[in-house]
C-alpha cells in the first residue's frame, strides 16, 4: 500500500469522525425532512411537466387523426369527380398523417406510462414526508431527552471532582467539627457542675462532723475522753488535752480551706 494511499484513507477517516461528532440529531433531522420538501417540489414539478407534455402529445395525435379523416373525404370527393389523380394525392396526404397519428399514439403511450409512474412516485413521497414529519418530532423529543441525560450523567459524574463540591464538603466536616467541639464543651461543663455540687455536698458532711466535735469540745475534757467502763492498764486511754484537739482542728481547718 502506497503512502498517498495511506495517508488519504486517514485524513478521510479523521473528516468522517469530525463530521460525525458535528452531527446534531435535532438539527440533521430538520434538515433532512427540508431536503425532502425540495425534492418534493422538484417531483411535482417533473410530473406537471410530464402530464403538459402527455396533453401535447394526445393533441398532437388528435389532429393528425383528424387531418387523416379530412384528407380521406376528400378522396372520396375527388374520385366522385372524377378527379382520380387528386384522390391518389389526398390518399398520400391522409397516409402521411396516419402514420404520423400512429408514431405519436406510440410516443403517447409511453408518456402516459411515465405520468403514471411519476405520479405513484410522488404520492409515496408524500406519504413518506408526513410520516417523516410525525417521526421526526418524536426523534427530536428523544435525542433531546438523551442529550439532557447524557449531561446529567456527566454532572454526576464530575461531582467527585468538581471544586465547589469539595469545597462544600470540606465546609459539612468542618461544621460537624464544630458540633462536636461543642457537644464535648457541653459534657465537660456538665461534669464540673456535677463536681461543685459533689463538692458542696462533701462539704455539708464536713460540717456536720465540725459541729459535732465542736459541741463534743464545749463539753470539757471529759466530754472528749473515750468512753470506757473498766479498762485494763494496758489499754487504759489516757484523757485527750484542750491544746491538742485544737491543733487538730486548726489543721482540719486548713485542710478544708484548701478544698
Amino acid at each position: 500500500m502506497g503512502f498517498f494511499d495511506r495517508l488519504s484513507r486517514l485524513l478521510r477517516a479523521n473528516l468522517n469522525d469530525l463530521v460525525s461528532k458535528a452531527e446534531d440529531p435535532v438539527k440533521i433531522l430538520d434538515q433532512s425532512v427540508a431536503d425532502m420538501q425540495t425534492d418534493l417540489v422538484k417531483l411535482r414539478q417533473a410530473v406537471a411537466m410530464a402530464i403538459a407534455s402527455q396533453k401535447r402529445l394526445r393533441n398532437q395525435a388528435d389532429q393528425a387523426e383528424a387531418q387523416a379523416a379530412t384528407w380521406y373525404e376528400r378522396a372520396e370527393l375527388a374520385l366522385k369527380k372524377g378527379e382520380e389523380g387528386l384522390a391518389r394525392e389526398a390518399l398520400a396526404r391522409r397516409k402521411t398523417f396516419q402514420e404520423t397519428a400512429t408514431s405519436l399514439s406510440g410516443q403517447l403511450q409511453g408518456q402516459d406510462a411515465q405520468v403514471e409512474t411519476l405520479k405513484k412516485s410522488l404520492v409515496a413521497l408524500e406519504g413518506k414526508i408526513a410520516e417523516a414529519r410525525t417521526k421526526k418530532d418524536m426523534l427530536k423529543a428523544r435525542a433531546q431527552a438523551a442529550q439532557a441525560q447524557q449531561q446529567l450523567q456527566s454532572a454526576v459524574g464530575n461531582l467527585g471532582t468538581n471544586s465547589a463540591m469539595a469545597a462544600f464538603e470540606r465546609m459539612e466536616d468542618k461544621v460537624q467539627a464544630l458540633e462536636a467541639s461543642s457537644q464535648a464543651a457541653a459534657e465537660l461543663a456538665g461534669a464540673d457542675l456535677e463536681s461543685q455540687f459533689a463538692s458542696l455536698e462533701g462539704g455539708s458532711d464536713v460540717d456536720d462532723e465540725l459541729a459535732s466535735l465542736r459541741q463534743r469540745l464545749e463539753g470539757g475534757p471529759e466530754a472528749v475522753a473515750l468512753p470506757a467502763g473498766e479498762p485494763s492498764d494496758s489499754t487504759k486511754v489516757e484523757p485527750v488535752k484542750v491544746a491538742e484537739v485544737d491543733a487538730d482542728l486548726e489543721e482540719l481547718r486548713k485542710s478544708i480551706d484548701k478544698l
